[in-house]
């Protein structure tokens, strides 16, 4: 069992007026095979929070604590946070132009597992997690996220998960962007690798249609940079027929 603490989380980013305040006391608790769903206005401090825990150098913390297996993650850099067992999924995977997809990925797990896996039992994993997406095997070759549709590139990141094998994932809006097929075909891989792996999912979205196929253990109402309101999949519903009208206004 792994668990992901964050408690008391500030956050700022510093612009030209100065610094500005964007998480203001964020408590969450993330374990082994829960998937909590974090909805949420633009705007709300939800994608700051997703990058915070990853280690993005524009965040800077303020304040609070944030640990994974009791480990200190405010200590770590962004390579050792994901060799500890983090993974971000990002709304806008970019592009790495001259890296290939398979000496990327290969690369990637050489890291996390302290030795390259074996070639051939490698290519069987790659290939066996792109046909499950449903992606060209031709794409192996390519180089990363180049020249990628959009749902081409969160179907990437959603066979980076099933080869790397995290703790604990944050997905950071996998559905923006996505038509009703890929929507679909994403959900199922996150599914998968919930199911092998026993993960953690942080799961942040603006709407619930993703929700219809990653069902939510815990629901989290985030605005004005915290949470301002919790429960289960109910509350997700509450939230598509009503919006979030009275939490921003609140």
């Amino acid at each position: 069992m792994s668990t992901l603490e964050i408690r008391g989380l500030e956050v700022c980013v510093v612009t030209e007026k100065g610094p500005v305040e964007i998480l203001k006391g964020v408590d969450l608790t993330i374990r082994s095979g829960e998937t909590h769903a974090i909805m949420g206005p633009n705007g709300s401090g939800k994608s700051t929070l997703a990058y915070a825990i990853a280690g993005h150098p524009k965040y800077t913390i303020t304040g609070g604590t944030l640990t994974l297996d009791g480990a200190n993650l405010l200590e770590m850099k962004v390579d050792e946070r994901a060799k500890a067992g983090l993974f971000l999924a990002m709304q806008y995977p970019v592009e790495v132009p001259g890296v290939s997809v398979s000496n990327f990925l290969r690369t990637a797990a050489t890291s996390l597992r302290g030795e390259a896996p074996k070639l051939r039992t490698w290519v069987g994993e790659v290939k066996s997690a792109m046909n499950a997406l449903s992606m060209d095997p031709a794409f192996s070759e390519r180089s990363v996220n180049e020249g990628f549709s959009g749902g081409e590139k969160k179907r990437h990141e959603i066979m980076q998960l099933e080869l790397l094998k995290p703790k604990i994932a944050i997905l950071d809006e996998t559905d923006s962007g996505l038509d009703v097929d890929a929507l679909k075909i994403v959900s199922e891989g996150v599914n998968r690798a919930k199911e092998a792996n026993n993960l953690g999912i942080l799961l942040i979205t603006h709407y619930t249609r993703i929700l219809r196929y990653i069902k939510p253990d815990f629901v989290h109402v985030f605005a004005n940079g915290h949470i301002v309101e919790e429960g289960g999949p109910e509350l997700a519903n509450k939230l598509e027929e009503h919006g979030y009208v009275e939490y921003v206004n609140s």
